[in-house]
């Protein structure tokens, strides 16, 4: 599915869709991908761009996820960062309340990241009980509200007051919701603050950065919590365990040094590199190791025994 066509795309997402669900447009600006296969449904919201660009097949990380577990699967695709907040969008969840759609599935999870988050946890009202999965989500894009959030100016004139508008509200029936973020992305953090509700875990992992999604897909554990979710066993300990695999994850242990380093605390920064040049055996750890360890001595300073300094 490579080189097909945006329309070429869509046609083939309809005629795999024909066997077990459908795809429908919803709109000028969104369209809806559902596979029946199981009393377990997993629902996604991901943008057109992202499953274009998201490995050969093209296919709804959603659907793929569900496919490969034997879940049903109902993915909302975007054409852009809308936040789905869009009538047709709205009505199409009208019409599966009015269906008692989400009554036939013994559990639901919503997953979502960013603008995708916030949508997951805006319209898991619809089926009580669910379980929601949202990365670093908007709470809203109300400037009465987060008007201290100026990275998304071009939706300042987009109604986040009407139906299934505030998304912690919306978050109100639901089983359990997770929401992971970074607090030192102090954005992302004040939104999920405005989650914080009983029903609701906030899963604050430090140092993951500004793309919370790409990190846990970088750790090849985000199917793994969706796939818990779906089995209604994600919790507090289970999550804390797939995460850490940080610990292998190159990328996630370089912002932990930068930060280090921007911090002036070459000592720690020391410490990390060691232990990542000994595990890994990473030659830029190595070599930033040498360089950190020759400045310390020179302060007259010696790292400790590595046996007696815990894993990070």
């Amino acid at each position: 599915m490579a080189n097909l066509s945006e329309s070429e795309w869509s046609a083939r997402l309809e005629e795999m869709a024909e066997e077990t669900g459908y795809f429908e447009p919803l709109g000028g600006a969104h369209s809806v991908f559902f596979h029946d296969d199981s009393p377990v449904l997993l629902v996604t919201f991901e943008t057109r761009a992202g499953i274009r660009a998201d490995g050969g097949d093209q296919l709804p990380r959603g659907y793929r996820i569900a496919r490969g577990a034997g879940f049903s699967s109902l993915t909302l695709i975007c054409d852009h960062d809308s936040w789905f907040r869009d009538p047709a969008v709205y009505a199409y969840f009208d019409r599966l309340v009015d269906e008692a759609f989400f009554e036939d599935f013994d559990r639901v999870v919503f997953y979502g990241a960013g603008p995708c988050g916030y949508a997951a946890a805006a319209f898991s009202v619809v089926a009580p009980g669910a379980t929601v999965v949202a990365l670093q989500p908007q709470a809203t894009l109300d400037p009465e509200i987060a008007g201290w959030d100026d990275r998304f100016r071009e939706m300042r004139r987009t109604s986040f007051t009407d139906r299934y508008g505030f998304a912690p509200e919306m978050l109100e029936g639901v089983g359990q919701a997770f929401i992971v973020y970074d607090p030192l992305q102090s954005l992302d953090a004040m939104h999920a603050a405005l989650f914080a509700r009983p029903c609701v875990s906030l899963m604050a992992c430090r140092n993951i950065g500004a793309n919370v999604e790409w990190m846990l897909r970088g750790m090849t554990i985000l199917d793994d919590i969706l796939i818990a979710a779906c089995h209604g066993e994600l919790d507090h300990q289970k999550f804390w365990k797939l995460y850490r695999a940080r610990r292998n994850l190159a990328r996630f242990l370089r912002q932990i040094t930068a930060r280090l380093s921007d911090q002036k605390r070459p000592y720690l920064e020391a410490l990390v590199c060691r232990n990542v040049a000994r595990r890994l055996n990473g030659p830029r750890f190595r070599a930033r190791l040498g360089v950190l360890e020759a400045e310390l001595a020179e302060q007259g300073i010696t790292l400790p025994d590595p046996a007696k300094i815990g894993a990070i």
